[in-house]
């Protein structure tokens, strides 16, 4: 027991190092640039909803910086995920592959299609799906039928795979890509944690037919709520962008709308907070890199914790700074999130598992031993941008 409490001592003493003993949240936005000035420019114009120049500009802004041909802005990083699937031809009964080891917005955006979660397992270096596994898995569980990939036990199509950059860290996205060409298999990215991370020189969100990103409160940047469609063909970023404006056709005054579409466009008012963002994202992202290497050198002397580091060939956002204990120590998870929260830094677990949430607890599965070894042993600690910044 006084070997349990020296640990989850030793663990505030390290993160009191980085972050100081005042109160800290686990992640905070900085508006220290254009904000105020784009806002107020945004409400002089009147326009702050779904048209105006701010819109077209951090598509524009996003498009450059992330190397996507095209980029579509909406309200939030689910609705992104749900246009994108649709897109992809994920529809009713369809069956779609995805880490149990993520949000819950993930499995929603495939509901919303009427198809179905099919939750496949993890590795401990990126947190993302295990490509290795899931082909082995698939080479038993699955046959191709007329071109598709069906479930030999429910006979479901499976018609996607979305791999989730965990923490803001690059899955294996070429083997993945290979599985899902193998397969037959359409890949949508859930990289709404991932905004500034690279694979191989190349950003997250861009290798598959569709990506998507997120601009919640808790991401790098934020435009308050708001996502984004990353896509390099034109025809489908052109259904994307009238799809969430409500499927309205162009004209300068009749009100004519050729199928079932959403209100998901992202207001002007929104984007205008986004593209001061973006100004600065080049810094909070070496901020959040700098603060990476405070903790790995505050946590040297803790053997039993190890600081979650981008894996091989990437650069990582480091959106979420994560502690993994030694397997020997996973039972003292909670304590140590009840003591450093007790001291007023923020810290929580990974979420639930999707197998194991009442809405999917039905949903097919494979074997998920990873993915339940790690949530029992991940920390997500303080990650603010402003946390890194050595002149502060």
């Amino acid at each position: 027991m006084n070997s349990d409490i020296r640990l989850s001592s030793r663990v505030v003493a390290a993160l009191q190092e980085v972050v100081g003993v005042e109160p800290v949240q686990l992640h905070t936005p900085i508006f220290n640039g254009n904000e105020n000035k784009y806002l107020q420019e945004c409400i002089e114009s009147t326009f702050v909803s779904s048209v105006g120049q701010f819109v077209d500009r951090f598509e524009s802004d996003l498009a450059s910086f992330t190397g996507s041909k095209f980029v579509v802005a909406v309200v939030n990083g689910t609705s992104a995920l749900h246009v994108a699937l649709e897109l992809a031809g994920v529809g009713i009964n369809d069956e779609v592959l995805v880490p149990a080891l993520t949000f819950i917005a993930t499995a929603n955006a495939i509901s919303y299609c009427g198809a179905i979660p099919h939750f496949v397992d993890s590795e401990s270096t990126s947190l993302g799906i295990d490509a290795d596994h899931l082909r082995e898995y698939l080479g038993t569980h699955t046959e191709q039928l007329s071109g598709q990939c069906v479930n030999r036990s429910t006979q479901r199509v499976i018609r996607a795979i979305v791999p989730m950059h965990t923490f803001g860290h690059p899955s294996d996205i070429e083997a993945l890509l290979a599985v899902a060409s193998d397969f037959n298999l359409v890949l949508v990215e859930d990289a709404a944690e991932s905004l500034g991370s690279f694979y191989h020189g190349q950003h997250t969100g861009t290798f598959g037919l569709l990506g998507t990103l997120s601009f919640n409160g808790n991401k790098t940047i934020t435009t308050g709520g708001g996502g984004a469609i990353l896509t390099n063909d034109e025809m489908l970023a052109r259904r994307a962008k009238h799809l969430t404006t409500t499927a309205k056709v162009p004209h300068a005054w009749e009100f004519v709308h050729d199928e079932i579409g959403y209100n998901y466009r992202m207001p002007n008012i929104n984007a205008s907070l986004g593209c001061a963002q973006l100004e600065r994202l080049p810094e909070m992202l070496l901020a959040k890199r700098n603060l990476f290497d405070r903790y790995a050198n505050a946590f040297t002397s803790i053997p039993e914790v190890n600081l979650l580091k981008e894996p091989s060939g990437t650069r990582s956002n480091y959106w979420l700074q994560t502690l993994i204990l030694d397997s020997s120590q996973a039972h003292l998870r909670d304590d140590i999130l009840e003591l450093t929260n007790s001291v007023g830094i923020m810290t929580r677990p990974a979420w639930t598992l999707m197998a194991d949430l009442k809405p999917y607890a039905n949903c097919p599965s494979m074997d998920l031993t990873t993915a339940r070894d790690m949530v029992r042993r991940i920390i997500n600690i303080p990650s603010s941008a402003h946390l890194g910044n050595t002149h502060e």
